[in-house]
């Protein structure tokens, strides 16, 4: 789950008191306090469209490859951006299994695999515990079986988090960049030479500094906030970031009220960001991550933003909620020990909004468009 404030993010991000020298996952991150604090992604090459960037790397049609997880909400990112654009076809992606599980031998660590069956040890039957998910994938390239494998392959000396999304150059066999935020301004800019949908810039240069404020406090309070609240380890950690939380999803109800989109009447990745955590809140957040304050749905102008969002040309099929339950409530045995996964209420993203009612130049293009 790679991120760090865009603007950034080498300087905001904090040092935990737990080691990077050993394979660690996002649990381990707590300071003196209890206080979850994420540190920074390690891979940060970029692409360019010609290749002339610092390191020399050029778009090119079928040469990068995005690996993750349908689950987590970083990886989903960098999912809409690429359909948002329409580069499907140009940059490929792995979907590996959404339930963590063991990625060595040598050590305890639980992470992202390559894996169709479900791993369930506490299964009411032989039936359920060897289920199957069609919607994970093997590595197509290197026989990996775990993002693990990839990052050693890529570094043999590597150590730290196994995170997604993973941007792997199959030329070189190495990856290129495992932070969000960059791997989707690459694809929002680096390759609208291959782009179905080269018109669409997500991040405009006129609204780049609104869009760069508002993203700062929406990752701090809510993308990361959230996590804040769940992997807390003290009481007082936790009040401090489910307050944050819900006065920030407050802020975001009244801009909605009177704005379609988070940064005027079009989509920016203002927007991809932010709602990518909304479409995890009612299902997850407010339950395993105790954000309980309110529900999403008692946020009007924010619930139907996500069916606004969702519905714009192939969102939609970003979104699997399957994955994101089966992967919060059975990846975590410290938080879920029996890892039973919750009836929710139903969410049906495809509902009438209304939102474009708020913009003068109507819906961006709807899946329906198709």
């Amino acid at each position: 789950m790679s991120t760090a404030s865009t603007t950034n993010a080498n300087a905001t991000a904090t040092t935990a008191t737990s080691t990077t020298s050993k394979a660690h996952t996002a649990l381990a991150e707590v300071d003196q306090i209890g206080a979850f604090k994420r540190t920074a992604s390690s891979f940060r090459r970029s692409i360019t469209a010609d290749g002339s960037g610092p390191d020399g790397l050029k778009a090119e049609a079928g040469r990068y490859h995005l690996y993750g997880s349908a689950a987590c909400p970083w990886n989903h990112r960098t999912l809409i951006v690429r359909a948002l654009k329409g580069l499907e076809g140009v940059v490929g992606y792995t979907n590996s299994n959404p339930v963590w599980q063991r990625t060595s031998t040598t050590d305890n660590h639980r992470g992202w695999v390559f894996s169709d069956k479900v791993e369930h040890p506490f299964a009411d039957s032989p039936a359920e515990d060897n289920r199957h998910d069609d919607k994970c994938d093997s590595d197509p390239f290197n026989g990996a079986k775990s993002i693990r494998d990839l990052y050693l392959l890529s570094d043999p000396k590597y150590a730290g988090k196994f995170t997604v999304p993973v941007l792997w150059d199959t030329k070189t066999k190495t990856v290129v960049n495992n932070e969000s935020s960059e791997i989707c301004r690459m694809l929002n800019s680096e390759f609208n030479a291959f782009a179905k949908y080269p018109e669409i810039d997500l991040y405009p240069a006129k609204l780049r500094d609104e869009i760069n404020s508002v993203n700062e406090w929406v990752y701090d309070k809510i993308n990361d906030g959230v996590y804040k609240a769940g992997f807390a380890q003290r009481q007082g950690a936790y009040t401090v970031a489910v307050n944050n939380l819900f006065e920030a999803l407050e802020r975001v109800e009244g801009i909605l009220a009177k704005s379609r989109f988070l940064v005027g009447d079009r989509v920016t990745e203002a927007d991809v960001r932010l709602v990518t955590t909304l479409f995890r809140f009612d299902p997850v957040y407010t339950i395993y991550f105790k954000c309980s304050k309110k529900q999403l749905r008692e946020f009007p102008n924010l619930y139907n933003y996500c069916r606004d969002m969702y519905q714009l040309h192939g969102v939609g099929a970003t979104v699997n909620e399957t994955h994101i339950k089966n992967h919060y409530y059975c990846s975590h045995p410290t938080l879920n020990p029996y890892r039973i996964v919750p009836e929710t209420f139903p969410q049906d993203w495809n509902l009438p909004h209304n939102r474009a009612l708020l913009s003068a130049k109507g819906p961006l293009r709807a899946s329906s468009d198709e």
